[in-house]
């Protein structure tokens, strides 16, 4: 991998990852497009290390405060009401999930889930649940003439049950193209959730499963086509740009839509199987196993 190529992929993770259309799919189709080599899932999940470092950073607060409560709820019983301290388990229980799958799929993972067809298709299939969800939530926020506002939950009504169905759509993010961000707010949306609720749990849940996945990779990256250097480059430049993105996505979302990247995941899915079936692009183009 040139220093070229690693900013490159670098800026595309840090713009990719906290936007519901998928990093791991942008980085694939970025290496597809270029007729560069597939990076690979262990340079996707290393550079993530660096896009997760940047939501340590934003959500600083949030975090003290939870890993405080939680620590002392281990040993102070009247803590353990405390919604910061129960934010704490919630967040390890949704983790379950995708560190089960991710260690058992793992093979898939890194060959056949990363086909340019099966992108395509969860680009496509996802964007539409998204765009379900998301046209839901604004039904419930502006009501209509037959229909009354109805209030959405926030993080404090969050339980055992709805923390493990976030983590199980955080788990279908093993897939290429599905989308982290995507899949955890979709499923928050179409639990009753508010946008800003969905979005702030579905960030400090990848944080676990994001900071794990990334230094169980790092054994591969001085192997075959990942090499230390242009991947600790690449990470620098996704955490830089994470962060902006994730500034300027956490008040997006408080006043817009997600239409806009539902028609782009669609859009981008139907020129992706385009192009593979026109034979301009092949469905293992620029794969390795890095």
């Amino acid at each position: 991998m040139s220093w070229f190529e690693s900013f490159v992929l670098g800026l595309v993770q840090g713009l990719t990852e906290f936007l519901p259309i998928s990093s791991s799919a942008h980085l694939r189709l970025t290496a597809a497009f270029a007729g560069w080599t597939d990076p690979g899932a262990a340079f996707t999940a290393i550079t993530q290390i660096g896009t997760e470092a940047a939501v340590l950073i934003y959500f600083r607060k949030d975090i003290v405060r939870i890993v405080s409560a939680w620590f002392r709820s281990l040993t102070n019983r009247s803590m353990r009401s405390d919604h910061d301290a129960q934010m704490g388990w919630l967040v390890i229980v949704g983790s379950i999930p995708i560190g089960v799958l991710g260690v058992t799929f793992k093979d898939q993972i890194e060959g056949p889930f990363r086909d340019l067809r099966l992108i395509a298709t969860t680009l496509i299939v996802m964007g539409i649940v998204l765009g379900i969800a998301d046209r839901l939530a604004a039904r419930d926020e502006m009501g209509g003439k037959h229909r009354a506002i109805r209030e959405r939950k926030s993080l404090k009504e969050l339980g055992v049950r709805d923390g493990l169905i976030f983590g199980f759509c955080q788990a279908l993010a093993l897939v290429p193209g599905v989308s982290r961000s995507g899949a955890t707010i979709s499923g928050g949306l179409l639990m009753g959730y508010t946008r800003e609720a969905a979005a702030r749990y579905s960030f400090l849940l990848a944080i676990p499963a994001v900071l794990a996945s990334g230094v169980f990779e790092l054994k591969d990256a001085g192997e075959g086509h990942v090499s230390w250097g242009p991947t600790i480059f690449a990470t620098f430049i996704a955490f830089g740009v994470g962060y902006a993105v994730i500034a300027w996505f956490m008040k997006f979302i408080t006043t817009k839509s997600f239409m806009p990247f539902v028609i782009y995941r669609v859009l981008l899915g139907l020129v992706l199987f385009a192009l593979v079936a026109t034979g301009v692009l092949s469905p293992h183009a620029g794969e390795s196993a890095g």
